[in-house]
């Protein structure tokens, strides 16, 4: 057992050692060349941050030059020191289409590539001549989480106003317009996403930001003494397990999780947001990404998922429809005209089906559907917040409204707490049987949805969007098998993900 011990120090001893080695010996140089092929795209030729890609990006690309770094872990009012810089290119930011596009680089460099681009990125401003990072913040005495700690952590959030940005439950939804120091629109992070916290999510991550803050952000120190809001290093534990309690998994995007499960029911189904019975229904999320496969493409999106619940019985079929939103976005709302940038339009959601259910595996185009096989969309906006619209669609700009006698697709929206929830119901079946979907348990049926952010400046073709997945009508107990066998299932879950995945890639670029 002796001999264990002493081997695993030894290794950690030369693992430090060769780490500190190669932040020493960085060639910049080599670092340069590195940086030529693979970071100016989107930092620019002299690391000013405004790289041919930067004006699609949000956040856009850090700007070397200044030596400000957001995500480090050194004390308060110090620079970034070199590990943080090493880790944010080893590591990325990851997170959800509306975090940042910093990729991870470290299956792609080796650990002295990297070095050497720490090298070299630090020699493009001068700051790092004359300051130098004394290393990690004090992480003091962990704190377990307990309900005491987390009773504790609320109230300390509530003392430190953290409530002011992050909002009363942690979803980023409160009324403040922010800027960081260069004049860009920066959002308070929803608490209840911890997979979109840019640098890390787990506990000393959470603390690490807590007590640093964002330099060039208006999130604070709340380790710095001459802060009025200053917490204890208790309290920012306790801080820390009051925001691991608020996670929300119901909207985390699981990887092979494609399918809507519709209930069945008996007696009617709810017209209120809130019924319990949506509680009975399974949760399926799924990531929204920008569009910009046709003109005006988009891409800054705010929103990142929507979570869809399905209920129906022998006469009609209801889509819950919840994402979460900042703003609440209405035009001529005083409230929503002060958060937004620029003009103010509606949020707004939508369903995509088939006009028929396809055979086998066949789905029509997913934007908009196609000359062979249209589309019907149920379409919802916070403007007529107890209403919808169904537009008829058989390809990109052809989509036209349907006459609302001649249709009996109905919604209703409800916002609170930084979450919009919306109904659209329907019929299984219409007399419109030519040009109209009609549901069938047992059937996999296309679906897709879009969604527009009124105070991002989203409108028409502006929006976020998902490729085709499916919804399921499930039999009652003792119906035949699904109609398609799980074979193709199978193939279905491993085409969406590559088209999630190319999707991001192209956003990315």
């Amino acid at each position: 057992m002796g001999k264990i011990r002493f081997f695993l120090l030894s290794f950690l001893i030369v693992f430090f050692i060769s780490s500190s080695l190669f932040a020493a010996q960085g060639d910049k140089e080599a670092g340069r060349k590195i940086y030529d092929k693979k970071c100016w795209w989107c930092h620019g030729e002299k690391g000013e941050g405004n790289g041919p890609a930067a004006e699609f990006l949000l956040p856009p690309p850090r700007d070397f030059t200044l030596g400000v770094y957001k995500y480090k872990s050194s004390p308060p009012g110090q620079v970034a020191s070199d590990d943080d810089i090493f880790r944010m290119i080893s590591d990325g930011m990851p997170g959800s289409m509306v975090g940042t596009a910093m990729p991870a680089w470290k299956d792609v460099l080796s650990e002295k590539d990297r070095w050497d681009l720490v090298a070299y990125i630090k020699s493009l401003t001068d700051i790092f001549e004359s300051e130098k990072a004394s290393g990690q913040i004090s992480f003091g005495s962990e704190v377990s989480s307990s309900e005491d700690s987390i009773n504790k952590g609320k109230e300390a959030f509530k003392k430190a106003k953290c409530f002011e940005c992050h909002g009363e439950n942690g979803k980023g939804d409160a009324v403040k317009k922010l800027k960081d120091d260069w004049g860009f629109r920066v959002w308070p992070r929803n608490l209840t996403k911890p997979w979109t916290f840019r640098a890390g999510s787990e506990p000393k991550d959470i603390f690490t930001r807590v007590s640093v803050g964002i330099p060039g952000t208006p999130m604070p120190s709340f380790a710095d003494p001459k802060s009025e809001t200053k917490l204890s290093d208790d309290e920012r534990w306790h801080v820390v397990n009051y925001v691991k309690s608020i996670t929300d998994d119901s909207k985390k995007i699981k990887e092979g999780e494609i399918v809507v499960k519709a209930k069945n029911i008996e007696g009617e189904l709810p017209a209120d947001v809130n019924a319990p019975e949506w509680n009975n229904a399974s949760a399926t999320a799924y990531q929204m990404v920008p569009q910009i496969i046709a003109k005006e493409r988009f891409f800054k999106p705010t929103n990142d998922g929507i979570t869809v619940r399905a209920l129906f019985n022998d006469k009609e079929i209801a889509f819950l429809l919840e994402w979460d939103d900042r703003t609440k976005s209405i035009p001529g709302d005083a409230d929503a005209e002060k958060l937004s940038e620029g003009e103010v339009f509606e949020d707004a959601v939508a369903i995509q089906l088939p006009t028929s259910i396809p055979e086998a595996m066949q789905k029509p185009y997913f934007g908009h559907g196609d000359k062979e096989m249209g589309v019907n969309q149920w379409y919802w906006s916070s403007g007529n917040a107890a209403a919808a619209k169904v537009i008829d669609s058989t390809g990109l700009g052809s989509g036209k409204a349907r006459d609302a006698a001649k249709t009996d697709v109905k919604g209703k929206g409800e916002y609170k707490a930084g979450v919009w929830r919306v109904i659209l119901k329907r019929s299984l079946t219409t007399a419109n049987a030519k040009d109209e979907l009609q549901f069938e348990a047992g059937k996999f049926i296309p679906i897709g949805f879009a969604n527009w952010d009124g105070s991002n400046g989203e409108k028409g073709s502006k929006h976020t969007m998902t490729t085709w997945y499916w919804v399921l009508l499930e039999p009652k107990a003792g119906s035949k098998v699904y109609t398609y066998p799980a074979a193709a299932i199978i193939v279905l879950v491993v085409g969406q993900l590559w088209f999630a995945r190319s999707m991001r890639k192209d956003y990315e670029k």
